[in-house]
């Protein structure tokens, strides 16, 4: 059977928080793999907690590790003591919880593991209650999707066989390439349908990711304003004080570009350029999504030194002790010419956003962690004040803060008291201090939707390849290009030099987040 979203109006529905998913059982493939036990069981733990979802809800950890029922369930425990946002675990509650979770070993390519997992997810469903809904959780290396998908096909586990639904989530990164992703797109849709297909970004679960749609459209005094008539740029900045850690293999074969452009950053550009949906359901967001990518200049290969920066960061100081450079990583290449830091000028080529550059960058080991967008609108005339030392006018900044410190400020000018001079000031909203309660951790509400059934906050099939149909060129242009003087900033520095010119090129700069 295959599912369709039942969806709403979020302004109505309080977005959703109200709803409790059917009773389900997720199957986590990679169970033992530190995503499990640092997110995926602390947000369920928490949903349970907060009585989010029902009784029955059942947890089966599937990975190659000979681990027993108990230990998966004490492994777990940890995971939630030392990274649930709620602190320790309550006792009896995590009893409760914990009588849910049960562990099934096997290979991923073993089709016997998968006969035995639909025989045991056919018993939790009598006893348990969870009517034949389930959920498949990749939490696994990406080149172990295709051989998962392909033996959950095999199997029949595809289809529920209560007459409940079944779904799959699958973790970044998707794909590589444009081909890749491709390639990976027709596996899945082979065995699934797309509705039943959650792509998943944990960015789009962030409380100020998700705000950023009702501070647009729901507030009147935005939109008349929120074009190129009257914003000069936008700027969107993720930086991250860590390097790769333990992550070297991986990273080394994707870079900054496709660990974070192509996915979390891209997600932000589409939600800041787009248009309103015709209404707040899954399809009519991502339809406005992919039409901003749709819509935006391709660079060439040619071009990428005109509109991309490339960096790699080499030992320096951070925070006042010593940091080591990213070639002498565990797993690197020692004359790698993966890049840490990327800087992007990017153009929205349609009626809304015509002339106006969105500036994108993101690098490891900068100073300060943080995730903002900053929308910097046009000038005010100067002639007013042209013979007064008030003349120096900053421009007014809009700036949305995604972390650590969720919010939304905007500068604005004013006059200082008693003096003939004029000042900027930011008028602050912070979630933390005006809520007063601690925001839901973005697995939480990702995971919740998908056992609703919606798919807003998730990738569609078209949205995955627009995304790398913009960056795969910039590959291709960087790969035809000479070798880069790598490494060309200090860890702790805010990127190379070449970044600074890059923006100084169009007489603007970077914001200090």
């Amino acid at each position: 059977m295959i599912d369709t979203p039942t969806l709403e109006n979020p302004l109505r529905s309080g977005l959703r928080l109200g709803r409790t998913p059917e009773p389900c059982t997720m199957v986590i493939f990679g169970a033992t793999g530190d995503l499990t036990s640092r997110k995926l069981v602390p947000a369920l733990y928490n949903l349970t907690r907060e009585r989010r979802i029902p009784g029955g809800f059942s947890v089966v950890g599937f990975a190659r590790r000979d681990w027993s029922d108990d230990f998966f369930r004490q492994t777990m425990l940890e995971g939630v003591n030392d990274n649930s946002r709620s602190g320790k675990v309550d006792g009896p509650l995590w009893e409760s919880f914990a009588a849910g979770m049960s562990y099934h070993q096997s290979n991923f390519d073993d089709s016997d593991g998968y006969a035995s997992l639909r025989e045991r997810l056919d018993v939790i469903d009598q006893e348990r209650g969870t009517g034949g809904n389930r959920v498949f959780y990749l939490a696994t290396p990406p080149e172990s999707y295709p051989v998962i998908i392909r033996q959950l096909g095999a199997h029949g586990l595809n289809v529920s066989p209560n007459g409940g639904w079944t779904r799959i989530i699958i973790e970044k990164p998707f794909g590589h390439d444009l081909d890749s992703a491709r390639d990976l797109n027709a596996q899945v849709l082979s065995v699934f349908h797309e509705d039943q297909v959650y792509r998943i970004d944990h960015y789009l679960g962030k409380e100020t990711v998700q705000n950023l749609m009702v501070f647009r459209f729901a507030n009147g005094i935005f939109e008349p304003i929120w074009n190129r008539s009257q914003i000069d740029h936008v700027q969107i900045t993720v930086s991250e004080t860590v390097g790769v850690e333990d992550r070297g293999g991986y990273y080394d074969q994707s870079g900054a570009m496709r660990d974070m452009i192509q996915n979390h950053m891209m997600q932000l550009l589409t939600l800041t350029a787009m248009e309103a949906p015709v209404a707040y359901d899954a399809n009519s967001v991502r339809d406005e999504k992919v039409k901003v990518l749709r819509a935006v200049r391709p660079i060439a290969p040619a071009d990428v030194a005109r509109y991309t920066v490339r960096g790699q960061y080499g030992p320096g100081n951070m925070g006042g002790s010593p940091a080591v450079g990213y070639r002498t990583g565990r797993g690197i290449n020692p004359e790698s010419q993966t890049e840490t830091f990327v800087a992007l000028k990017l153009f929205v080529d349609n009626w809304r956003w015509a002339g106006v550059p969105f500036y994108l960058r993101t690098g490891k080991r900068l100073p300060r962690r943080a995730s903002e967008i900053s929308v910097q609108f046009k000038t005010a005339p100067h002639l007013l004040f042209a013979d007064s030392p008030t003349n120096d006018i900053e421009p007014n900044v809009l700036s949305i803060k995604i972390q650590p410190d969720e919010g939304i400020t905007l500068k604005v000018s004013s006059k200082v008291p008693g003096q003939g001079q004029i000042r900027p000031v930011t008028m602050d909203f912070r979630y933390g201090t005006t809520f007063g309660v601690a925001s839901p951790e973005a697995y939480e509400r990702l995971l919740l939707d998908c056992m609703l059934g919606d798919g807003t906050l998730f990738t569609r099939r078209d949205e995955v390849e627009a995304s790398w149909s913009l960056i795969t060129p910039i590959h291709q242009g960087w790969a035809a290009g000479p070798r880069q003087e790598f490494p060309n900033y200090e860890a702790g520095d805010w990127g190379p030099a070449s970044a600074d010119e890059f923006m100084a090129r169009d007489g603007r700069a970077w914001r200090r987040v």
